[in-house]
């Protein structure tokens, strides 16, 4: 007859194994369903933004500088920042169809180089011009990221997302798409648990 010491010796063997096993699994679940949340969030419609102070385009990505000037014009906000613009961009490339008052209004930041850049950039701007309310327009995967990272960086202002929807994501279910997503995602999740600025920086090029 088996001693009670031999029965109970591969239950203590697979102990430790079974609770790895049970802990990956969780947390499999966990990111899968944080990616659901992230995908559907990312395809959510832009409702209308309150009247703010300014209003912040992030580029790199088709239409958040039309999108941007529209609510400029639209009187969503006194000022815009046009944030991560190239170097050889001039304001006269921008707005060389609008109305005089309308362009005076609005600043091209040509520092940024990533999303942790974008908000030490529109930080400055925010000061410069006494901004307490801020719209922000970016693409809608980009969004949770760029809130993120804004809202570290000026911790009292008030934020309200005006998320552009990328023409990547007209058809979600494709390969690339998810890719994106996929991509965007996992970005999010480092800029959550890589608070310090240089990882931030060293993988934060921003999608198209």
């Amino acid at each position: 007859m088996a001693s009670s010491s031999s029965l109970t010796a591969p239950s203590r063997r697979r102990g430790p194994l079974f609770r790895l096993l049970s802990t990956l699994c969780v947390g499999l679940l966990v990111w899968v369903g944080g990616f659901v949340w992230f995908a559907f969030d990312a395809l959510r419609p832009a409702a209308p933004p309150p009247v703010c102070d300014g209003i912040v385009a992030l580029t790199g990505g088709t239409g958040r500088v039309d999108a941007s000037i529209d609510l400029l014009r639209e009187g969503f906000g006194k000022r815009l920042l046009i944030s991560g613009v190239d170097q050889q961009v001039r304001l006269k490339d921008v707005a060389a169809s609008l109305q005089p008052n309308l362009a005076a209004r609005i600043t091209l930041g040509w520092r940024a180089s990533s999303t942790a850049g974008n908000a030490f950039e529109t930080a400055t701007w925010v000061a410069d011009h006494h901004i307490n309310s801020l719209i922000v327009v970016t693409a809608g995967y980009h969004m949770r990221r760029a809130l993120l990272e804004l809202s570290r960086t000026m911790p009292d202002l008030e934020l309200h997302p005006f998320p552009v929807q990328s023409p990547a994501l007209r058809q979600p279910f494709r390969p690339s798409t998810l890719h994106l997503l996929l991509l965007e995602y996992n970005k999010l999740l480092l800029a959550f648990v890589a608070p310090v600025r240089f990882f931030r920086h060293a993988a934060d090029a921003d999608s198209p």
